[in-house]
């Protein structure tokens, strides 16, 4: 296994492998990958629009239910707003996890609509790992953002419906539902900065070596080929123990058995790519 470190200060792990033939004169990895350069130009103006729709309406939710959370904030609240906050946390890690997976291991991204515009990113993202670390703060949080708009949505409605005792009994489940939504925004962001080497803000780096946001070191195991462990990207908190329990390996038996699809098919396919 190989660790490489590139010009943008993003480290990665690969298996080395010996190439052949065509493969041998093309890039195995990075921005002059065949396929990197095929899946780059997918991303389209309105693919874009997209993502600052779900950007701006994401933040002005979180803004309004921050707000009103504040507004109906009580003492006897706090032990349920710091369980609502680790609950909300370690969701979101799962949820990652699931999502990663989901979008590395299955589908392709000639799937209509869905395919160019959310699975196209995970498989850029394995043959050029540093692309993200390009990326600008709209492409990297506009799908994640789009993700919370649907439950801030509902939380700013109720707040402005409901009565200040109704609000008061659910509020423990607001603060866990905004700790959710918080984190899955942030998530694609972690992320990046998790393939970021240089010139991170001294919190960020404090944060990765205190493990409350996913590590660089950490997050190299899940980029060595095959890619096919460590999905979750948020904290990166469940990774051992969902690795421990096979639970990744044991859904992709189950799914494989069940449809004949292979995992990760896709993926090599792109990978493979040399022109």
């Amino acid at each position: 296994m190989a660790s490489i470190l590139n010009e943008n200060g993003a480290g990665e792990d690969f298996q080395k492998t010996e190439p052949n033939g065509a493969v041998r004169s093309s890039a195995r990895w990075g921005p002059q990958h065949a396929g990197a350069q095929e899946l780059a130009k997918l991303y389209s103006p309105g693919k874009r629009c997209q993502e600052w729709i779900s950007v701006v309406l994401c933040f002005a939710l979180m803004a309004f239910n921050f707000f009103h959370l504040l507004a109906h904030f009580h003492l006897g609240h706090v032990w349920y707003i710091l369980l609502g906050i680790v609950g909300g946390i370690l969701t979101a890690d799962f949820a990652s996890g699931l999502v990663h997976w989901g979008a590395d291991t299955w589908g392709s991204v000639d799937l209509p609509i869905f395919g160019k515009a959310f699975i196209r990113p995970f498989r850029e993202h394995h043959i050029d790992p540093t692309a993200i670390t390009r990326h600008d703060f709209i492409e990297t949080n506009g799908d994640n953002c789009m993700l919370t708009i649907v439950p801030l949505a509902n939380m700013a409605f109720n707040f402005h419906t409901l009565t200040p005792v109704e609000i008061y009994h659910i509020y423990p489940w607001y603060c866990y539902v905004y700790a959710l939504a918080i984190f899955v925004t942030l998530t694609n962001q972690i992320h990046k900065w998790s393939h970021t080497y240089f010139g991170l803000p001294r919190w960020v780096t404090l944060l990765q070596d205190c493990h409350i946001i996913l590590p660089r070191k950490h997050h190299r195991v899940h980029h060595v080929s095959p890619h096919e462990t460590y999905f979750c990207i948020t904290t990166g908190w469940l990774n051992y123990p969902l690795e421990k329990f096979g639970f990744w390996r044991n859904l992709e038996d189950i799914i494989q058995g069940l449809t004949g699809e292979k995992p990760r098919s896709d993926d090599l396919k792109w990978a493979q790519k040399t022109q």
